[in-house]
């Protein structure tokens, strides 16, 4: 973090502020300190998951107390969602961190530009589908496959969950407030277990987590608000826009 200029360390504070309000408002906003991390740091593939991983612990604990007080995790379904995708998190997350230790700088940018355009695409279809799609029940074995896939994906990369499990959750019919409440709880254990695994190879920069993680939390505040007051079909296409724009430079980058 020393030899990070002041400029950079104020746009990666930004970045964790944009993420956090992405992860509340739309879901998918967790990517971007992984992005911030690799594009502007000098760290390896693995310290850039591993700093990243560890903000979303605390982001993901506050998100759920706020989906917890509005109400959302109190429903049953949501809640049984909650379970299905925690406990998962709990086996593909370890998986997602071991593979982690296989890939190279080039490949970890190639990986996080495929993750961009799949979100983008996701997102853009659940804006698409979700207004006329009535709510359903997705078995629990489809929820459970769901959780399996994007934690160990989320261990690899160092995002917490949010970000593709919300888009996904709504593609099979769940309502997208739910979808964010249930998500926020798989966050912390995919988080927890990230950040421990990490750790365990030493992979983790600590100032640099606080520089990108005390924002994210103030981002998350705004981005449940913003979730509950206002359409949010405009910082939708941004992000789309800004994700598609990155996937490239992400792939060279590496």
């Amino acid at each position: 973090m020393a030899d990070l200029s002041l400029p950079v360390l104020v746009v990666l504070a930004l970045i964790g502020f944009a993420g956090g309000v992405g992860i509340t408002a739309v879901g998918p906003g967790g990517v971007l300190p992984t992005i911030g991390l690799f594009a502007l740091t000098g760290l390896a593939p693995a310290e850039v998951a591993g700093t990243a991983i560890v903000t979303h612990v605390a982001t993901g604990a506050l998100a759920t107390a706020a989906y917890t007080r509005s109400g959302h995790l109190r429903e049953p379904r949501t809640r049984r969602d909650a379970l299905v995708l925690a406990g998962t998190a709990v086996l593909g997350t370890p998986l997602g961190v071991l593979l982690n230790s296989a890939v190279s700088a080039r490949a970890f940018g190639l990986v996080l530009a495929v993750f961009l355009v799949l979100v983008a695409a996701l997102v853009w279809y659940r804006d698409r589908r979700a207004p006329a799609a009535p709510a359903v029940r997705p078995p629990e074995p489809a929820v459970a496959a769901l959780g399996l896939a994007v934690s160990a994906a989320s261990g690899v990369v160092g995002i917490g969950g949010p970000m593709l499990t919300v888009p996904l959750l709504v593609a099979l019919g769940v309502p997208v407030l739910s979808a964010l409440a249930a998500a926020q709880v798989q966050s912390i254990v995919i988080a927890g277990v990230g950040t421990l695994g990490y750790l365990a190879h030493g992979a983790i920069d600590w100032p640099l987590a606080a520089l990108v993680g005390v924002p994210e939390l103030a981002g998350v505040l705004l981005g449940w608000k913003l979730a509950r007051a206002l359409p949010t079909r405009g910082l939708k296409y941004a992000l789309i826009g800004a994700l598609v724009a990155l996937a490239p430079y992400l792939a060279l980058h590496g």
